[in-house]
């Protein structure tokens, strides 16, 4: 099979949820920076790119193992797994842009399903915590994605091009336009997320071309569209040969570095 040409690059990022304290999280990225160090004689191609989001109490000790490897410094970033619309104010219990800013952190997630399931997340604020991050210069992963009953009842299409509808809705209201070069669109089929199933690289490709239309349309085509659905090192590559998928938002099989550094390979062969 040739060589795959990923015009908007590979990002791997991986989603650690809450695990991996401080400790925990140096030894991963000291693990995965000597395993670097030892398989490729120089950093990964360019186009390809890996994050870590990670929980709140780790983002500064995992900035600073990045710092203390120059393997993984330029290509790796560290990113938070939520952030409130506002700069401040009396919100317990959140972050805000400028207190990851002052730590070093240029990453965010938003509106991952687990936050809309869990947390009373809704496309509101979501669509709020986006456009507040972009407008203040932050890289976005947006999430997006269908349960089974939308699934079952044919609303994918709906559901997903209706959560991005209304985030952009959301930014022109706040008169914060999104920039492609800091916006990613994260596809996640909510009904694959820690149940071991996996949308097909078909049903991934179907989906991520209707993202893309979208994007196009908006102006945006140069946005990167993840997937992420219980993504693992063994249907990775099935997944980068759909020709609108530019990566994975990895959940469990981010956890280990061997695992990790597996998905960041698959990835780099795909460039």
């Amino acid at each position: 099979m040739p060589k795959l040409v990923k015009p908007r690059g590979v990002l791997v990022a991986g989603n650690w949820k809450m695990n991996h304290g401080p400790k925990a999280a140096h030894a991963f990225l000291s693990e995965l920076a000597q395993a670097l160090a030892s398989t490729h004689s120089a950093k990964p191609p360019a186009g390809l790119r890996a994050a870590v989001l990670t929980p709140a109490v780790t983002l500064s000790a995992a900035l600073q193992a990045v710092q203390e490897h120059p393997t993984l410094q330029g290509w790796l970033q560290v990113g938070a797994q939520n952030a409130h619309h506002e700069p401040s104010g009396a919100y317990t219990g959140e972050l805000s842009g400028p207190l990851l800013r002052e730590i070093g952190i240029g990453l965010a997630l938003v509106g991952h399903s687990e936050r809309r399931q869990l947390f009373g997340e809704t496309d509101e604020t979501a669509g709020q915590r986006l456009s507040s991050l972009l407008h203040q210069g932050f890289q976005v992963i947006f999430c997006v994605g269908e349960t089974l009953g939308q699934r079952q009842a044919k609303a994918t299409a709906k559901t997903v091009l209706g959560q991005l509808e209304w985030a952009h809705r959301v930014a022109a209201a706040r008169r914060e336009p999104w920039d492609a070069s800091r916006l990613i669109i994260a596809y996640e089929p909510v009904w694959a997320i820690g149940t071991g199933l996996t949308a097909t690289p078909g049903q991934a490709q179907e989906v991520h071309a209707l993202i893309r239309g979208w994007l196009e349309g908006k102006g945006l085509g140069q946005t990167p569209v993840l997937y992420g659905g219980s993504v693992t090192p063994e249907n990775f590559a099935g997944l980068l040969e759909c020709p609108d998928v530019d990566g994975g938002l990895v959940g469990g099989a981010s956890l280990k570095s061997a695992s990790f550094l597996k998905l960041i390979e698959t990835g780099a062969q795909a460039i």
